[in-house]
């Protein structure tokens, strides 16, 4: 029965392809498979048993299951920049020149150095890491942190770019249905019968589910061809999506789902423009949660040796892929569905010498099976120890009569029962229920709009899950409103699944591992247990019991249920922990998507970009934005002669700023100035109609997050601006607090940064360079339109606008804006009107020079860690409400008047340049931290005063002013003298912005 080319393939068995064969590699050595292989199924066929090495113990590792919940066969796949690791074998579909390499093992998978840690587990129980690490203190940076970041991690992740592309996508449909086994094929045929659009999402590359595995018959035909013809039907229907390889991995509010499409894992390398992976986001109206159930292993002594293996998985190995995974086998179980294995096994020419049955009293059915074969039957009794080092070489059996007994095999199948697939349906919160009956948790209360049927709701018999599925499609069609009826039920029977509850062996020998991903053994159970860990939450994190990548499909009930039994509680009482997305692991390269490179980080360009590039702008990326930094101009030799020149004419005449990068949000509602008032220190509800007000954030802490102006349009209607940094963090601070904390509230907030192009005018010129452009009768003399006056009103002949009589830059100002579309044609006409005043457009650097001449604070001072008096902006908190902040910001830490302030600086030596990042030190101190007094935030030439000028934050800065300070900056190798000042250095008085 055994295929000579490939040692352990079955002749005429299983559903690949053998006119497609394909050639891979494992460690470098070649071997054959064929089309429908997984990597595990190939090297089985192969006669590879050995893949892996366990985490902490470094101990062999075979394949345990044949799917997505496998915790052993963690390899690397391909090489070089897609190099991938931690791929789970059993689910990786096998491609001509498939690369793979076994992990976590030194200097090679059948000689592993690193194995020498099984010789130091009494050392390396749960939790040691906590006990052993703490002492000695000294110990910590030289010894135990480069040890520990040398043994993290399984496999090696790519270190190049990663050559391929992601991509997101969403769909919509009536009726999602999640899982293609029996039940789940039947409920897309009667939602699809009954004309709703429908998704049928599988993780698998093949549609059958169990079907595939099984060699059950359904209406006379084959599982695999019955799933044809249903799958053949289901594609005529116009509304229906077949999604294979796609793996719904979540369950998020409103009916929608994650899921992540293997588009192009089946191939060594994708097409061109194809992506490599697809992250879906589904919205359901309805879904059915058909994902099976997943076999638990049974605890017991080297129960991770390579050669034990659940018996689903022999089942699956023998009758998809045409593979014998061993030649003599015992089967240990305390179900029927497990003990059934004998039969697959005996047809595939495999030797089974004992059943063994936890059970004291097997069916009948399962004894004439056994008889009939010829099969040595021990009921009451258990496997204690798999004996074999890289191998399995036999079984120590004992049972509840005799002595124990050692019987010779390479193959252990092992079913401790199932758990159904749960976990998409607890993701929004609902917990499983335990029922006895199926030794098993089922899903409890379900979300709106989702129904579970199949196996995942531990209904095991193939007939009733058949009539689950169409029954659940039928009323998941019919609730979208579609006429729908129960699909006609095909010819099937339901096989035995009475199940004992069994879960540890005792009288083991050896280690016996309930987590086999992290290693945890019931050794460990005991121990946390003793000491004090009894919440299966602390059991979980005391000994990471399924906290790796399998999320302990296969380990958490087993490990609660030993749990239950040292505590004397039932299953119920002592719980489950909490299943959260992802079921299984997604890539982050499919969460971000397009979102790399330029993608992840988008240059935005303001609506004047063309002008400004056509002008010779020099550009900087400013958060998201390109902005311009400056405009040269022929003849300037550098970026100071050409910013120095912007700074003077805008002193003289007249400048233009795109300042469309500021954050914008209109605020509405009857409560808009309530709002206001309790995000911002100072109030804004007695704000006038028609008037701006300067505004300062805090953010819970009582640091200072943003500033910004708001402008009064109507009694219930506000705009507000922030700086271009905090645009989006100061609308999500707005959104939490209107539909969190204030969500009574009559307040709407709407995002419009990209709606506006807005321009700063400023220069004694600006309101004669606007008079050309305002639409009559609009009068913007400064007594009709003063400081702090904003207005409606259109420009250009009937363009609708907004101007604003503010000022960053210190002159008479004002900012105009009109909708996006129109602000390349502003722009243009405002540089066009301005020609006779000798007009300049300026850019970042200009404006940052203004604003330090002005003592203006920005980024470098808002920068997380200053408050409002550090700022020189305490007087502005309002005492008579409360706002965001205001109670932290009394901290006596932050209260402390000691605490360093904003303050100008200027050097001494009037053609000494400043430095920003320099550090204050008093005159005579020496120049080390012990002595450090403060350090510049932000520096700049000041062509109006002749010398650089700079802001900073000094201790004591009131008693300081007038005093002469040393600036050093040792990075730079400066060290220079300064004067304490006013950060104010240019119109004091504040005269010519009112103008």
């Amino acid at each position: 029965m055994i295929q000579s080319s490939q040692t352990s393939r079955l002749k005429n068995r299983g559903l690949i392809d053998r006119s497609q064969p394909l050639d891979f590699t494992f460690d470098g050595v070649p071997y054959t498979g064929y089309a429908g292989d997984t990597l595990a199924s190939a090297l089985l066929a192969n006669g590879v048993r050995l893949v892996g090495r366990s985490f902490k113990y470094h101990r062999p590792r075979g394949i345990l299951t044949a799917g997505s919940e496998e915790p052993n066969a963690l390899v690397e796949l391909r090489s070089g920049a897609r190099r991938e690791p931690n791929t789970r074998a059993t689910v990786a579909e096998l491609f001509n020149g498939l690369e793979a390499k076994s992990q976590n093992r030194f200097p090679s998978l059948s000689l592993d150095l690193l194995a020498i840690n099984g010789l130091v587990s009494p050392f390396l129980s749960a939790g040691f890491y906590y006990k052993t690490f703490m002492w000695p203190a000294a110990f910590w940076e030289k010894l135990y942190e480069p040890m520990i970041r040398r043994a993290a991690g399984l496999g090696r992740a790519a270190p190049e770019h990663d050559p391929d592309s992601y991509d997101k996508a969403t769909a919509y449909c009536d009726v999602l249905v999640v899982g293609s086994g029996p039940s789940g094929l039947m409920a897309a045929l009667s939602a699809a019968r009954a004309g709703a659009r429908v998704i049928l999402a599988d993780e698998s590359f093949a549609f059958g589910g169990r079907l595939l595995s099984d060699a059950r018959t359904v209406d006379g035909k084959s599982g695999a061809d019955w799933v044809a013809s249903v799958i053949a039907e289901l594609k005529s229907f116009p509304g229906v999506q077949l999604m294979s390889r796609t793996t719904v991995f979540g369950a998020y509010d409103t009916g929608t789902f994650g899921a992540v499409e293997r588009v192009a894992d089946h191939v060594a390398i994708p097409a061109a423009g194809v992506p490599r992976q697809r992250l879906w986001r589904i919205v359901a109206k309805h879904s059915i949660i058909a994902q099976g159930a997943g076999e638990r292993p049974i605890v017991f002594g080297n129960n991770d040796r390579p050669g034990v293996m659940l018996a689903s998985a022999v089942r699956t190995y023998i009758n998809r892929f045409g593979v014998a995974p061993g030649e003599t086998a015992v089967v240990f179980s305390n179900n029927d569905e497990g003990a059934s294995t004998i039969e697959d096994l005996v047809s595939a020419g495999v030797t089974v010498a004992g059943l063994v049955d936890t059970r004291t009293s097997l069916p009948p059915a399962i004894k004439s099976l056994a008889r009939k074969h010829g099969i040595r039957v021990f009921e009451g009794a258990v496997v204690a120890d798999a004996l074999g080092g890289s191998r399995v070489t036999g079984a120590r059996i004992i049972a509840s009569y005799g002595a124990p007994q050692t019987v010779a095999c390479n193959l252990i199948a092992v079913s401790g029962g199932f758990n159904p697939n749960l976990q998409v349906t607890t993701h929004q919160g609902s917990r499983p229920q335990w029922r006895d009956d199926l030794a098993a948790f089922v899903p409890g209360a379900l979300p709106k709009g989702m129904a579970v049927s199949g196996s995942a709701k531990g209904t095991y018999g193939l007939a009733s899950c058949l009539k689950e599925g169409a029954q659940a499609g039928a009323a998941a069609a019919a609730a979208g409103g579609f006429v729908a009826t129960a699909a006609a039920i095909p010819a099937a029977d339901d096989e035995p699944t009475e199940v004992s509850a069994f879960w540890h062996v005792e009288s083991s020998k050896h280690k016996a591992f309930v987590d086999q991903q992290n290693d945890v053994t019931a050794a460990d159970v005991r121990l946390a247990e003793r000491e004090g860990f009894q919440s299966v939450e602390h059991l979980k994190r005391y000994t990471t019991l399924g906290m790796a990548t399998d999320q302990g499909k296969t380990s958490n009930v087993n490990g609660l249920a030993m749990l239950a039994a040292l505590t004397g509680k039932t299953i119920p009482a002592t719980g489950v922990t909490a299943a959260r997305p992802p079921y299984t692991p997604v890539a982050i390269g499919a969460l971000a998507g397009e979102h790399r490179d330029k993608h992840f980080k988008p240059t935005r360009l303001t609506p004047s970009h063309d002008w400004a590039k056509e002008r010779g702008a020099v550009f900087i990326e400013t958060g998201l934005w390109l902005r311009a930094q400056y405009f040269p101009k022929p003849g300037e030799t550098d970026w100071l002669t050409t910013v120095s020149r912007e700074v003077t004419t805008v002193r003289n005449s007249v400048g233009v700023c795109d300042v469309s990068t500021l954050g914008k949000i209109e605020i509405h509602g009857t409560d808009a100035g309530k709002f206001l008032d309790r995000v911002y220190i100072n109030m804004m509800s007695t704000l006038g109609v028609g008037k701006a007000r300067y505004g300062m954030m805090l953010r819970e802490d009582g640091i200072a997050m943003d500033d910004g102006t708001a402008a009064r349009f109507a009694d219930d209607r506000y705009f507000i601006t922030t700086t271009t940094a905090n645009a989006i963090k100061v609308l999500q601070h707005l959104e939490f607090c209107r539909q969190w904390v204030w969500p009574e509230l009559d307040v709407q907030l709407f995002p419009v940064s990209d709606q506006w192009a807005q321009y700063s005018v400023a220069g004694p010129r600006a309101r004669d360079l606007l008079a050309k452009i305002v639409d009559a009768p609009f009068d913007i003399s400064n007594a009709a339109f003063p400081y702090m006056a904003v207005a409606e009103l259109t420009v250009l002949g009937g363009i609708k606008a907004r101007l604003y009589r503010l000022s960053f830059s210190g002159e008479m100002a004002y900012e105009i804006a009109v909708p996006a579309r129109h602000g390349d044609l502003l722009m243009r006409t405002l540089m066009s009107k301005g020609e006779e005043f000798g007009v300049t457009p300026y850019g970042t650097e200009a404006l940052g020079v203004m604003r330090i001449e002005k003592g203006h604070v920005a980024g470098p001072e808002l920068n997380g860690t200053t408050t409002c008096a550090d700022l020189g902006l305490g007087k502005m908190a309002s005492t008579k409400k409360d706002f965001i902040g205001r109670i932290l910001s009394q901290r006596p830490g932050l209260a402390d008047p000691n605490r360093p302030r904003v303050v100008g600086f200027k050097p001494v030596d009037k053609s000494a340049r400043l430095r920003g990042g320099a550090h204050f030190i008093a005159k005579d101190a020496e120049p080390v931290a012990r002595n450090d007094l403060g350090f510049m935030t932000s520096v700049a030439f000041s062509p109006s005063l002749g010398h650089w000028v700079g802001l900073g934050f000094l201790a004591g800065a009131e008693s300081r002013m007038g005093e002469i300070l040393r600036a050093v900056d040792p990075v730079r190798n400066s060290d220079i003298l300064v004067e304490v000042v006013s950060p104010v250095f240019y119109d004091g008085e504040g005269a010519r912005l009112r103008v």
